[in-house]
C-alpha cells in the first residue's frame, strides 16, 4: 500500500499530476484543490495518496492534506460515489465547507459539485451525518481537521474557473501567485496575481 509520495512535481494536467521520486513518475488523480496546493512544476512536494487496486489496474489518488484523504475515504463508501464524483465534491468544497454541509444537512451545497445531483446529495448527507458529528466552530471535529481560515488557494482557484480559466491553468496561476505572495496574501490580491499569471 502507497500511503504518502515526497518527490518533485513533474508535470500536472486537468486531474492529475505526476510525482518524481527518485526517477520513477508516478502518475496520481487529484482534486482541482490538491493541484493548486502542490506549487509549481520541478518543486519539492509530499502528497498523501491512496492506492485503489481494481481486477485490471492500480491506481493512485493524491490529497495535499490527510484530511482530505480522510474525507475522499468516507465519500467513496457511501453507494453511488466513485472516485470520480468524490474528487469532483473536493475540488468544489474544502474538507470544512464539507464538514458543515454534512453537518447541517445542507444538500444544495454538497450538489453545487459536478455529477452530484439532489438525490445523491441527500444520500451523501444521509449517510455521513452519523459518522463526522457536529459542524466544526474551526478546530478538529470528528477526526477531521479544519483547514486555515486565512488560506484562500480554492476561493482563488474558484474565481479563475468561474472567468473560464481551465482548471490546470487556474492551479498552475494560483500557486504561482501565492509561492510569490506567502500565505498571509489576501483573497483580492492572490486573484490579481493569478490572473495576471493566467493571462500570459
Amino acid at each position: 500500500m502507497i500511503a504518502k509520495l515526497k518527490g518533485l512535481l513533474d508535470s500536472t494536467g486537468i486531474d492529475h499530476a505526476v510525482i518524481d521520486v527518485g526517477g520513477v513518475g508516478y502518475l496520481v488523480g487529484a482534486s482541482s484543490r490538491t493541484l493548486a496546493a502542490l506549487g509549481p512544476v520541478g518543486e519539492a512536494v509530499t502528497i498523501h495518496t491512496e492506492m485503489l487496486v481494481a481486477a485490471d489496474s492500480i491506481r493512485l489518488v493524491g490529497f495535499a492534506r490527510a484530511e482530505e484523504r480522510d474525507w475522499y475515504r468516507l465519500l467513496t463508501h457511501v453507494q453511488g460515489v466513485g472516485s470520480r464524483v468524490a474528487l469532483a465534491i473536493l475540488s468544489a468544497l474544502e474538507p470544512l465547507e464539507l464538514h458543515r454541509a454534512v453537518a447541517m444537512g445542507d444538500k444544495a451545497m454538497i450538489a453545487r459539485a459536478n455529477g452530484v445531483g439532489p438525490k445523491l446529495a441527500q444520500r451523501i448527507v444521509n449517510e455521513l451525518k452519523d459518522k463526522i458529528g457536529a459542524a466544526p466552530a474551526g478546530g478538529p471535529v470528528g477526526g477531521v481537521v479544519a483547514l486555515p481560515t486565512g488560506s484562500f488557494v480554492a476561493d482563488a482557484l474558484s474565481a479563475l474557473q468561474n472567468l473560464g480559466f481551465k482548471p490546470h491553468e487556474a492551479s498552475t496561476a494560483v500557486a504561482a501567485a501565492e509561492e510569490e505572495l506567502g500565505d498571509n496574501a489576501s483573497l483580492d490580491a492572490l486573484v490579481r496575481l493569478a490572473l495576471r499569471k493566467a493571462a500570459k
